[in-house]
C-alpha cells in the first residue's frame, strides 16, 4: 500500500468520526477490528485480535469491550479455553460498518486518488490497515513525512489528516518534546506562522511507518 493511499483513508474516516454520535465514535483500530471480523466471516478469540493488532491483551480486551457495549460484538467464553474470548460481529455491527465503508467512500469520491473505489474495497483496505498501530502522533509525522519535509504548519496538518485541530496542537507538542520535530517561527507577508518540520530522529521514525505501510498488501475478494 502506498502512504498516500493509507493517508487518504485515514483522513476520510477522521472526517466521518467526527460525524458519528459521541457515545458511538469509534477509534480507527477498534473500526478495524469490526472490518477484520467482517472480511473473514468468522469469529476470532481475543488472542488472534491481539495479534492482527500488534497489542497487548489486556489492550484488546478493553477494545473488544467498549465494542461489545455498543452491540457492535458479541463476546463469548472459548468452548476449549475458558480464559479466551471469542468475539463475533453482530448484526448491528455489520450495519455500522456499512454505513462507514459508504461514508468513507464519499469523502474519498470528492477528490482523492482513492475516487472509484467502492465500499466493499474501504472494508479491505481498514482489514489491511488495522495491523498496523499508527496514533495521531504517528499520522502527524507521516504527514510532514509525504510532504517531503517541507515546512507544515498546524492548518495544513489540520487539512491533510482530517483531525481537529486541538488534536494536531497536542500531538506536535508531543513530538516536539519527544525530539521528533522542531519549529521554525516565520514572517510571511506581514504575518507571523510557525512552521514544523521532522528532526532526524522524527525522520526515523517516519521511514519505520512508511515501510510498515508500504508492506501492507490489501487483498482482493476471492
Amino acid at each position: 500500500m502506498e502512504l498516500r493511499e493509507y493517508l487518504s483513508i485515514r483522513k476520510a474516516y477522521n472526517l466521518v468520526r467526527q460525524e458519528m454520535d459521541a457515545e458511538r465514535r469509534l477509534t480507527f483500530v477498534e473500526f478495524a477490528i469490526l472490518c477484520r471480523l467482517n472480511v473473514l466471516d468468522r469469529p476470532m478469540n481475543t488472542s488472534e485480535i491481539a495479534e492482527y493488532q500488534g497489542a497487548l491483551r489486556p489492550t484488546m480486551t478493553h477494545r473488544t469491550k467498549h465494542l461489545s457495549r455498543l452491540g457492535l460484538l458479541r463476546r463469548s467464553k472459548g468452548s476449549s479455553d475458558r480464559r479466551n474470548v471469542v468475539c463475533e460481529i453482530t448484526e448491528s455491527g455489520l450495519g455500522f460498518t456499512v454505513v462507514v465503508c459508504r461514508s468513507v467512500c464519499d469523502v474519498l469520491h470528492s477528490g482523492s486518488i482513492l475516487s472509484r473505489t467502492t465500499p466493499q474495497r474501504i472494508y479491505r483496505y481498514v482489514d489491511a490497515m488495522g495491523g498496523v498501530s499508527c496514533m495521531s502522533g504517528d499520522l502527524v509525522l507521516l504527514g510532514i513525512a509525504e510532504s517531503g519535509n517541507a515546512p507544515c504548519t498546524i492548518s495544513d496538518l489540520v487539512s491533510v489528516l482530517g483531525l481537529l485541530q486541538p488534536t494536531v496542537s497536542m500531538s506536535v507538542a508531543s513530538l516536539e518534546k519527544d525530539g521528533m520535530v522542531y519549529r521554525e517561527r516565520q514572517g510571511r507577508a506581514g504575518r507571523r506562522s510557525t512552521d514544523i518540520r521532522l528532526t532526524d530522529q522524527g525522520e526515523r521514525r517516519a521511514r519505520e511507518l512508511t515501510e510498515s505501510i508500504r508492506a501492507l498488501v490489501v487483498k482482493r475478494k476471492p
